[in-house]
């Protein structure tokens, strides 16, 4: 990957298009942004990989990142809490539990920040009437 100095903070270049990254969220997603979304899209992919090989059935996913920063230490994210949120009929709250800690041991942006930053999954169920 290469990165490239601009006015307001940097850009780069992918297959999908280019990003924006500055400490200004004006200019661009800022780095806290972007670590939290890899932590959140990755255990959120990984989670729906194994929803689907299990042929689990649901209607929605959606996942609440809440964030705590130490401000005394550079502003370094401590903590991140992901609330997932599955719509769905007939769904098992143990399985998909089971699955989640499953998830979160197979998703490479959780374990790259294991033993720096705490990363906890909650998992809510609603329940769907036909």
């Amino acid at each position: 990957m290469d990165f490239y100095i601009k006015e307001n903070g940097v850009r780069t270049s992918f297959e999908y298009g280019q990003m924006n990254i500055s400490g200004d969220e004006t200019y661009g997603f800022r780095p806290f942004q972007l670590m939290i979304a890899s932590i959140a899209g990755c255990s959120i992919g990984v989670f729906r990989k194994i929803l689907d090989k299990q042929r689990i059935e649901y209607e929605d996913i959606k996942v609440t990142a809440d964030i705590k920063r130490n401000p005394d230490e550079a502003n370094r994210i401590e903590k991140v809490n992901l609330h997932f949120v599955i719509k769905g009929y007939r769904l098992n709250q143990d399985k998909l539990i089971k699955n989640l800690e499953i998830s979160s041991k197979n998703c490479s942006m959780v374990q790259s920040v294991k033993g720096s930053i705490e990363v906890e999954e909650t998992l809510e169920c609603i329940e769907l009437s036909k």
